[in-house]
């Protein structure tokens, strides 16, 4: 028997009228592909669940004209804009459940909604793997990161330490030098796993290990002192990384069957369709370089292919007369 909460539904024109498209993520990606189909005067629903991957950082970096500025700043002022354009409604949520096929997906979401869309665009992003320091949280985003293209810059001349113990903190801790001052890994308690040239690599380049556990961060936010061993002993530094892993949020997409490759990532066209007719996907849960930039660059790639594809589709009732299929027509003898 079916809950009566799932019976609810909601659309732009009643119950048989879904919406043209459900953007699934209201972060910089989500928010790129959410503009440029309202652009295309599509109807689009964004729900965002608020879980943004950089939501604790203070400043970002490197994005045109934004350099510096709040991540949240700059989703505040993307979402503004969305607001002038009539065909668009940004709205708080999760969505748990997807299913359908190409031109009648229902969403449902964790109040128990059902939502249907003629396209879904998955930009649900990813899931770091923390340390587990006293002190992290007040230290995220401030002094502590995630991502050396990102925040490296701000690490010149200062004393660096990185948290991780896979062999890929060789490369992590190397990429650093372009910046810091010194670099040292602290594996946490746990085992290096590089291989012996991982090693000589660090000790070439300066680089010191630790493989004691570290347990606390020194210092107030935006002032970090340094990383404290579980020892006693202290690692001075004013900056700090780490590199223990990340999940994609890709839950949604393994409902649907959208083929996956390393590390959970979905795999796109150069339109951003996923492997799944009608189901596009941007952002850092696609492969690819994971910066602000290229994930805004990914969603308008979906967007404007999400929005294309639509042309093919009867309009909703009462929305505009839309462009015929370009590619077709063209290619008629």
């Amino acid at each position: 028997m079916e809950h009566p909460q799932l019976m609810k539904r909601t659309s732009p024109g009643g119950r048989d009228s879904p919406w043209d498209a459900i953007v699934v993520g209201g972060g910089p990606a989500g928010l790129s592909a959410a503009t440029w189909l309202a652009r295309y005067r599509r109807r689009t629903l964004v729900v965002d669940a608020g879980e943004h991957r950089n939501r604790a950082v203070e400043a970002t970096h490197g994005y045109l004209t934004r350099d510096g500025q709040k991540p949240s700043e700059i989703l505040a002022a993307a979402t503004a804009d969305l607001g002038a354009y009539g065909c668009v409604e940004c709205r708080p949520g999760e969505i748990v459940e997807v299913t359908g096929e190409c031109g009648r997906f229902s969403a449902t979401t964790a109040a128990g909604e059902v939502i249907e869309a003629k396209r879904l665009v998955l930009a649900t992003g990813v899931v770091d793997a923390v340390p587990d320091l006293v002190g992290f949280d007040e230290h995220y985003g401030a002094s502590v990161f995630h991502c050396p293209s990102c925040d490296g810059y701000e690490a010149a001349d200062r004393h660096v330490v990185v948290l991780g113990w896979s062999s890929d903190i060789t490369g992590f801790a190397l990429e650093l030098l372009d910046w810091a001052a010194s670099v040292t890994v602290v594996t946490d308690g746990r085992r290096f796993e590089g291989d012996d040239h991982d090693f000589q690599a660090l000790v070439d380049h300066g680089v010191s290990l630790s493989e004691e556990d570290a347990v606390a961060l020194v210092g107030t936010r935006g002032d970090l002192q340094g990383v404290r061993l579980r020892g006693g002993k202290e690692l001075p530094c004013g900056m700090a990384f780490f590199s223990l892993g990340h999940r994609p949020r890709s839950g949604l997409a393994e409902q649907l069957g959208c083929e996956r490759v390393e590390e959970n990532c979905l795999v796109v066209d150069e339109h951003g369709q996923t492997s799944v007719p009608g189901v596009y996907a941007a952002g850092d849960v696609t492969p690819g370089l994971q910066l602000l930039q290229v994930a805004t660059a990914k969603g308008a790639t979906a967007g404007v292919g999400c929005a294309l594809s639509l042309r093919r589709d009867r309009p909703l009732p009462g929305a505009p007369r839309r462009a015929p299929d370009v590619e077709a027509v063209l290619s008629e003898e």
